[in-house]
């Protein structure tokens, strides 16, 4: 799905109808739009707080009108190592929707997840693609 920066808030319910488990992958480069992407899916889903981007908390937990919701940003983590002494099995194996940027040290911890792949069209335009259920 194409969608301009200003309708930010179709792209989010594109990927909510297109969630099919409830870990979710972000995939793009730096300054591509993830936080802003995962800000309008948590607003979409009842969250009224703040939103911001858990850089370096590494994780955010929200209260959407069906649950908890956990965000994470793991650019900053170097190893799996890091994944486990902040607690992280206990986050990932919750039935909370997890939405996670920067997620490749996650991946041995998860067991069917979805990726969500931003492109960068031009400074304006992205574009969405969700893939299929992984199941591990």
């Amino acid at each position: 799905m194409e969608y301009h920066i200003k309708d930010i808030d179709k792209a989010a319910e594109y990927v909510i109808a297109s969630a099919k488990v409830n870990t979710l992958l972000f995939n793009a480069p730096m300054g591509s739009g993830k936080t802003t992407l995962i800000t309008a899916i948590c607003k979409k889903l009842g969250v009224t707080e703040d939103i911001s981007s858990p850089t370096f908390s590494i994780v955010n937990e929200y209260k959407g009108s069906n649950g908890i919701i956990y965000h994470f940003d793991l650019y900053r983590l170097n190893s799996i190592d890091e994944l486990h002494d902040i607690g992280a099995e206990e986050y990932l194996e919750s039935p909370a929707l997890k939405l996670i940027e920067w997620p490749d040290l996650s991946i041995p911890l998860l067991s069917d997840y979805q990726h969500v792949e931003i492109v960068t069209l031009t400074e304006q335009k992205r574009e969405i693609r969700v893939s299929a259920v992984v199941h591990r």
